[in-house]
């Protein structure tokens, strides 16, 4: 039995101990109450053991720190990172370009390649407390290089990170040749996931025909469905109402995902509210990337500029579930990114404008319990007795605190093993007329009598 002392929980008033048995989780008690192996009340005393035998059982002091379940990717594509500029970078910045630049770098994939780029940023996701990721894998692939390397990938990291795989079908599925006989295949072959993107398709007729083969696949293979949906700056695209109609008719329901949505920016707002009754009626899932849509959207307009995200708060509002992911880290769509969830969240709260207390701490869940939702985590997920034992130690007082400075986990638990340790940074000022001072960017009058952190809104 090993423990996880002096923990500041959500919603939990004070510290508590965690205690994990192997890899699942134990009792959680106030701290300093309950010890792994001590006992209470005729068991065993704390006394009856030295205190070696007590620092032994600690497995991570938090400190006070912030103690949470492991951060969720909600949306990512591993098969495309660390691929930025090669062979060349997309000039315009637009999401087209992307697709064709993509489409160059994919005539030279191979299996080592894809295995070695996308097992990289994983460890990326690993250090930063992200032990939970689905990944979309394109498969408009005759050869489906990219998804056999993911397959492998997905049994690799499988100790640390739980990996889904969507199917997902970049160029098409109607307007690819055979683009549905290689969805199915890919359900074959064993992802999680199926996928879509009936606003690329040639019609609005194959789009709809897209979600239909999509939705088909995921129900006679058993499988959860995300599809790019409406990823365009056109008012007009309007996928995610058949997505909807599809997931609620059919019974998936909350096993399925419309991802990005950004044309819901641009939407009217009476469409807007009648879509609002659907998506809550329909139970599907929203996730928002605001990292790489932001850079994606609005490309072909003059100003205004549209920020090219969906409605956020509207749709949280409404009762659908949001999450904010990554998309890109490094590839022709984005450039940049470190596999930090947290920097997806602070992101999200500026271009949502998500910037109330309680907002905030919404934008915390949407890269935590709310994506956990997206990929149907259910009792595998979060810090509760015999769920499995993986979490993250934040230094840091609030999920506030966390996302506004961006603290690097000190701890990253998986199935109650450190996987990753961050010595905390610190800062040393000389300011002219004072002694040489550390500087961790917290209000002086957000700190308790004891200098610790306290819980700031």
């Amino acid at each position: 039995m090993k423990l996880v002392t002096n923990a500041r929980l959500a919603g939990r008033d004070g510290l508590h101990d965690i205690e994990i048995d192997g890899d699942r989780f134990g009792r959680i008690t106030p701290a300093g109450k309950q010890a792994a192996g001590e006992r209470t009340a005729g068991e065993r005393s704390a006394g009856e053991r030295t205190t070696g035998e007590r620092a032994a059982d600690v497995l991570a002091d938090a400190a006070g720190g912030l103690v949470g379940p492991p951060f969720v990717e909600p949306h990512v594509h591993l098969d495309t990172t660390l691929t930025a500029g090669e062979p060349r970078w997309n000039a315009s910045g637009s999401l087209w370009e992307g697709i064709a630049v993509w489409s160059e770098r994919k005539a030279t994939l191979t299996r080592e390649d894809v295995v070695s780029r996308a097992t990289e940023v994983l460890r990326w996701y690993a250090a930063n407390g992200v032990l939970h990721v689905r990944s979309h894998v394109d498969v408009t692939d005759p050869g489906l290089v990219a998804l056999d390397a993911m397959i492998e990938v997905r049994e690799r990291v499988r100790d640390v990170i739980g990996l889904q795989l969507v199917a997902f079908p970049q160029e098409g599925v109607c307007s690819f040749d055979d683009g549905a006989e290689l969805l199915e295949e890919a359900a074959r072959r064993g992802v999680d996931a199926v996928g879509a993107i009936p606003h690329f398709e040639d019609t609005r007729e194959d789009g709809v025909r897209s979600l239909e083969i999509a939705f088909d696949i995921a129900q006679r293979y058993g499988l959860l469905l995300d599809a790019h949906c409406d990823e365009i700056d056109d008012e007009q695209s309007r996928f995610v109402e058949v997505l909807a109609t599809l997931a609620r008719r059919g019974g998936l329901r909350d096993r399925a995902t419309a991802s990005h949505t950004t044309a819901m920016g641009s939407y009217n707002g009476a469409y807007s509210y009648k879509l609002q009754r659907i998506l809550a009626r329909s139970g599907i899932n929203l996730v928002c990337n605001p990292l790489a849509n932001l850079c994606l959207q609005g490309r072909f307009d003059a100003y205004p500029k549209r920020r090219g995200l969906t409605q956020v708060k509207e749709m949280l509002a409404a009762g659908v579930n949001v999450a904010f992911g990554h998309d890109d880290v490094m590839d022709p769509w984005f450039p940049l990114g470190t596999a930090s969830s947290l920097q997806v969240a602070l992101v999200g709260v500026a271009a949502a404008q998500l910037t109330g207390a309680a907002e905030i701490d919404e934008a915390f869940a949407m890269v935590t319990d709310r994506a956990a939702r997206v990929l149907g985590l259910g009792d595998g997920y979060g810090i509760a007795p015999g769920r499995p034992a993986n979490l993250v130690v934040l230094p840091a007082s609030s999920p506030y605190d966390a996302v506004r400075r961006q603290t690097r986990p000190s701890h990253v638990i998986a199935r109650g093993r450190i996987v990753a340790e961050t010595p905390p940074a610190v800062t040393r000022l000389t300011w002219p007329g004072r002694a040489p001072e550390d500087v961790d960017f917290v209000r002086a009058r957000d700190r308790d009598e004891s200098g610790r952190r306290g819980s700031v809104h």
